[in-house]
């Protein structure tokens, strides 16, 4: 367990209220009363100082004031246990704890220690002196701490080529609670033995600081999850009976009287969002039990959405009776980004991306972007409008226009398109279960391919409507490296194309992933994907709306999109049905790298139904490293049956696992 500078304080200052409060209140004698001075007595002679008294011994110098009068002390033998002279570098022990120390303690002990600390360092016999002093009140505190009240440590050091520090413990008995009393928590009614469950303790429990200390927190936090915003809990309260090894522990406890939720209302001064627009966000609705963990949500949230640098969410008194309305105070944060991007891909070419967007400009989270891409094989410029937290928690509303020129290896098509969804979507701080998208498209394409029987170029105009709909199943761990779990996706568009006449057809999709701990650091993770199109044959459909496969989220080893039948100029085509498998190995080696083995296939067919017979197998090697934001993958494949033209190497470069 690892404490920070204030937790090392917080737990000293816990375990010497535990020691103090038991030895002063009942364990210890009281110290006779002194007499009074009266102000009427005459002052008392002042007192004489001997020259020839020796000095008082100064506290904090770690060794004994020397005494003068004595001779010096004969040299030690060998036989002899010697003191330090010099500075030498040391080790140390701790004898007497191993029955009574836990994995805790002695993790603390090293934390905080002092011979630790310095353990390899020369030292000389005064400075071991103090460390070891050091050391034996803290591991002093430390046992006290764990319940041993009547624990001593004394030091000693023995004598060898490295000097050896021995710190002596006897703990002593354990100290258990006598008596428990939460008094007040009865006022919480049918509630109370839930809030009383959640204290935790009870008599016969060892007398010890995190016990008790975790169990105030935990009382703490329930009664504020349990609709009383106004409780007051009061600090533990215990006395140790010594003759006994006893304690007494009293905590007093007013819950305040529960509570339902009433409004949201703004502190003045916060003009990010209104009242109305911050409980669209929050997860709770006027009437609802109070609960304190639904403003912790509330409160990271509001700093998700990335308009607010800070939030003060406040639990005030509601102007109906039995409510507890909610003060929020915004700060407002930089509301523009501007972002760019360069890259490069084989099959996509050379790419350098940059955007502005203003993320409030038509409140409440109206974001406007502009955006363009200057690449290689691709040239577009886009208008988007996004509102995140549209009427609702996680709901998105985007309304897209683009105009793109894109060039591959299938075909060239110069597309203007508007489209608008409504949908609900996970992040990396709120992942979901369930995620759906409905949507509209207007596409008016220009798209040049070639005659499959000749090769010849040709050229068609494309008017596209569709209306994709999407529904997700999210059970993974995590978002960018999920370790168990699956996920289940399914995507639907139906569309009518008008190219010469008009006409209809259905694009349908299913992708399954799931994945498994085998060992600690090694995970096997798999994935299906299958799609078709119904209703149309292949050549009557816009090539940009065909089925393609190969590349790094495809079958890996093989270039972009060039799986599957191709022309006579042995350019892939596309198709109408699409098989895909992945499996891979991720092997965490060392620190935050790891290594993947992975094995991909996949084809395209011209038919209904994807046909298995025909598959490309792609297989390689890939590497990660482990970020504090997700994992940065470098994957090196290669074909296993090519086809001609196919390349013998393919790399590729992302963020997040491949699947």
């Amino acid at each position: 367990m690892s404490l920070s500078v204030g937790r090392r304080r917080a737990y000293r200052a816990a375990a010497g209220i535990l020691w103090c409060v038991g030895s002063g209140a009942t364990a210890q004698t009281r110290p006779a009363a002194s007499p009074v001075a009266s102000p009427l007595d005459p002052p008392p002679p002042p007192q004489q100082l001997d020259p020839q008294s020796p000095l008082a011994p100064l506290p904090g110098l770690g060794v004994a004031w020397p005494d003068l009068s004595k001779a010096p002390a004969e040299p030690a033998t060998p036989d002899t246990p010697t003191a330090v002279t010099g500075e030498t570098r040391y080790s140390y022990r701790i004898d007497g704890i191993d029955a009574v120390a836990g994995t805790l303690l002695r993790d603390r002990f090293a934390q905080l220690s002092t011979l630790k600390a310095n353990e390899g360092q020369p030292a000389n016999g005064a400075q071991l002196d103090r460390r070891a002093r050091e050391d034996a009140t803290l591991l002093t505190t430390l046992l006290r701490g764990e319940g041993y009240y009547d624990a001593r440590v004394a030091t000693r050091v023995e004598a060898a080529a490295r000097p050896l520090v021995v710190l002596d413990a006897e703990p002593g008995p354990l100290y258990t609670f006598g008596g428990v009393n939460v008094a007040g928590i009865d006022a919480a009614g049918e509630k109370a033995p839930a809030l009383r469950k959640a204290f935790g303790l009870d008599p016969g429990d060892a007398v010890n600081v995190d016990a008790v200390l975790a169990a105030e927190t935990s009382l703490r936090t329930t009664i504020s999850d349990r609709g009383f915003p106004f409780a007051i809990v009061g600090d533990p309260q215990i006395v140790v009976d010594r003759a006994a090894h006893t304690a007494t522990l009293d905590l007093a406890v007013v819950p305040g009287g529960a509570r339902r939720f009433g409004v949201i209302t703004m502190t003045s001064g916060s003009k990010v969002f209104d009242a109305d627009h911050v409980q669209d966000i929050a997860r709770f609705t006027p009437g609802q039990p109070f609960d304190a963990s639904a403003l912790a949500d509330l409160r990271r949230a509001l700093v998700q959405t990335s308009l607010v640098s800070s939030v003060k969410i406040t639990p005030v008194e509601g102007k109906e009776p039995g409510t507890v309305d909610i003060a929020v105070g915004l700060e407002p944060a930089p509301k523009h980004t501007i972002a760019g991007e360069l890259g490069y891909g084989t099959g996509e070419g050379a790419r350098a991306a940059l955007s502005w967007t203003n993320r409030n400009l038509f409140p409440p989270e109206g974001a406007l972007t502009l955006a363009g891409v200057l690449g290689t094989q691709e040239q577009s410029a886009s208008v988007t409008f996004r509102r995140n937290n549209f009427e609702g928690r996680d709901r998105i509303l985007t309304f897209q226009t683009v105009a793109s020129n894109v060039k591959r290896t299938a075909y060239q098509a110069r597309t203007v398109s508007l489209s608008g969804s409504l949908e609900r979507q996970t992040n990396i701080f709120f992942q979901k279960k369930w995620t759906w998208s409905l949507g509209a498209e207007l596409v008016a394409s220009d798209e040049r391919d070639v005659l499959i029987d000749t090769g010849a170029p040709r050229r068609r105009t494309y008017f596209i409507g569709a209306l994709p709909t999407v529904l997700s199943y999210d059970g993974s761990n995590d978002l960018l490296d999920p370790t168990r779990g699956f996920r289940l996706s399914g995507r639907l568009s139906p569309e009518i194309s008008l190219e010469g006449q008009a006409f209809g057809y259905a694009r349908l999709q299913f992708d399954a992933s799931a994945y498994k701990s085998v060992t600690k650091g090694a995970v096997l993770a798999g994935r299906i994907r299958l799609g078709t199109i119904a209703g149309a044959p292949r050549d009557a459909i816009a090539p940009s709306r065909r089925f393609y496969a190969g590349g790094g989220a495809s079958v890996r080893g093989y270039g972009y999109q060039d799986i599957g039948p191709r022309d006579p100029n042995n350019d892939p085509v596309g198709g109408r049905s699409l098989a895909e498998f992945s499996l891979e190995a991720r092997v965490k080696t060392f620190g935050h790298f790891g290594v993947v083995p992975f094995f991909d296939g996949g084809n395209i067919s011209t038919g209904l139904l994807p046909s298995l017979g025909a598959l490309r197998y792609g297989t390689g090697l890939g590497l990660r490293y482990y970020s504090n934001f997700g994992p940065i993958r470098i994957d090196v494949g290669t074909p296993v049956n090519p086809a001609p033209g196919d390349p013998r190497v393919a790399v590729y470069v992302s963020l997040g696992q491949a699947f």
